[in-house]
């Protein structure tokens, strides 16, 4: 089995072997291939940097060991402050050049087709998918990102029935990808006149959006219907054949929108959809096929398990998965997740480093 040092050794060579290439004039005439050894270059420099850092650290624990051992006391002193910060960095580098040898997930800079459903509860549940929704919004209007509604479902009280939107934003699905799940909540519903606190649900389910080169549809396999949009709407939205209908026949997934006034615009949103239902399915699947470590080494987030609950008499959030509990519901819902997903991140991060055989809670020693 390699030793996190072998692999490195490894990296640097290839980095090296990058820069002779790169430099060699008859690479450089072919563009394409330039273009991709510079990117590789690119992508490993920040770990080559790392450890020639953390080299450069173990060298001055050596040479602050020895002063330790000598007979200056000043020194010894001086030595013994100096020591501890650099073991200290020299933990914290070898957690970094860990993280960094893992396997990188090519879905993490995706953009995301994020679904939000009301699920047991019946209008509170509504009611809860669209203050979940507003969440995700500022927290997506905090990172810059772009979201687009691409379907929505209203109930009666104005929550949400169901609502798709695509996130465009760099590393969108890295940050978002374990929202997937139930969320429960439990509060006094708008509805409830006695006071009684209720327990409702809403599924959340977070896709990476597909590229054309992730998921190719026949055309023959795709049931197209335009009819009229019902709801509220414009006029020509309500008296015009400008919804869409897509039912992929092979796997009976159904698509519908209707929320734009175009049947072409409709039709490229349903198609969106469907791309990026038919990736997951496909990646889900695949999930189904490898070990339970491996699953919980990339986390799953099976949406059939309840991942957190919103419990507001109490104003506090607990995801189930981390046992995490922060009594700032309301900073939350106002879409400050970053805390929430930092933990989490750092939770299936040292996951894989246990699953790769690396614990991330030892030092790793020479």
């Amino acid at each position: 089995m390699k030793t996190i040092f072998s692999k490195l050794d490894e990296v640097v060579a290839r980095h090296h072997e990058l820069e002779a290439l790169i430099s060699d004039p008859s690479v450089f005439n072919d563009m394409k291939r330039y273009q991709s050894l510079v990117s590789e270059r690119s992508k490993l420099a920040p770990i080559v940097e790392k450890y020639e850092r953390y080299k450069k650290v173990l060298e001055d624990i050596e040479e602050n060991k020895r002063l330790v051992a000598g007979d200056d006391e000043d020194l010894r002193e001086l030595a013994r402050e100096e020591l501890a910060v650099l073991t200290d960095e020299q933990h914290k580098l070898e957690r970094a050049l860990q993280l960094m040898l893992l396997p990188k997930d090519p879905r993490d800079e995706k953009n995301v087709i994020l679904e939000i459903r009301a699920g047991t509860g019946g209008e509170e549940a509504a009611l809860f998918a669209s203050d979940l929704f507003r969440m995700y919004a500022k927290y997506v209007e905090a990172r810059r990102w772009k979201m687009e509604t691409l379907s929505e479902t209203l109930s009666g009280l104005k929550g949400i029935k169901e609502i798709i939107v695509s996130i465009q934003g760099k590393g969108a699905y890295s940050q978002l990808r374990y929202e997937s799940g139930v969320h429960r909540v439990q509060r006094i519903p708008e509805t409830e006149t006695q006071g009684r606190i209720h327990t409702s649900a809403v599924t959340v389910a977070v896709l990476p959006e597909a590229d054309d080169v992730d998921i190719e549809i026949n055309p023959a396999d795709l049931k197209i219907d335009v009819f009229r949009s019902s709801g509220p709407g414009g006029q020509s939205v309500n008296t015009t054949d400008s919804a869409v209908r897509i039912t992929h026949i092979p796997s009976g997934l159904v698509v519908t929108c209707q929320d734009e006034k175009s049947q072409h615009k409709n039709k490229a949103k349903a198609l969106k959809v469907l791309k990026a239902r038919l990736l997951d399915a496909a990646l889900r699947k695949q999930h189904e096929e490898i070990s339970q470590q491996r699953r919980i080494m990339v986390g799953t987030g099976d949406r059939s398990e309840r991942i957190r609950t919103y419990n507001f008499p109490q104003g506090r959030v607990t995801d189930h998965r981390i046992n995490l509990t922060l009594y700032k519901i309301d900073r939350i819902m106002e879409g400050e997740l970053q805390e929430l997903i930092d933990a989490l991140i750092a939770f299936y991060q040292a996951e894989s480093l246990k699953a790769s055989g690396t614990d991330a809670a030892a030092p790793v020693s020479l």
